[in-house]
């Protein structure tokens, strides 16, 4: 017998018909073989999806790990907040956080994870030169837009002679 089977499921034609419409033809990938690097991970699915889809992860970590990991952030990650007030309201609100995960229970026989407490003058500190040096560059940026600007008008033609001679 050639041709067609005499009987197939239906998940078998459904696929048969999408070969035949081409919906299978050049997908990425295709023709390579699989990646099977990370295959006696047991999370390999959610960290390829991850990878995949751009997520962070960061707020899956326990408590005191993603306090301790923002905090390896400070000061590079204040640099868009303007003012010191703000930083020192940031920087306290972390403390804050510090002090209430160490109030919570210890799980499992692990010993618990404690993050530390930042100085809050030391990160404003440590900010205001990274603050000085954006400024700076957001100043520059302003400037050379402004002379490319002020070039581009010089540049530019001005009216043509049939209008200044009929004076419109």
């Amino acid at each position: 017998m050639t041709g067609q089977p005499y009987w197939e499921s239906p998940v078998d034609k459904q696929i048969r018909e999408a070969q035949e419409r081409g919906e299978f033809d050049n997908l990425p990938g295709a023709g390579k073989p699989l990646d099977l690097s990370d295959s006696g991970d047991p999370d390999w699915w959610v960290k390829r999806f991850a990878a995949r889809e751009n997520l962070d992860l960061g707020g899956a970590l326990p408590g005191a790990l993603g306090l301790r990991k923002e905090a390896a952030g400070y000061p590079e990650s204040l640099v868009d907040v303007r003012t010191e007030a703000q930083v020192r309201e940031v920087i306290e609100d972390y403390n804050k956080r510090v002090l209430a995960d160490r109030l919570r229970p210890a799980v499992g026989n692990l010993p618990p994870l404690i993050a530390k407490t930042l100085d809050v003058d030391e990160m404003v500190e440590r900010w205001r030169p990274l603050r000085a040096a954006l400024e700076e560059q957001q100043r520059a940026a302003r400037e050379e837009r402004a002379a490319a600007a002020r070039a581009a008008a010089a540049a530019a033609p001005g009216p043509s002679w049939w209008r200044r001679l009929l004076g419109r």
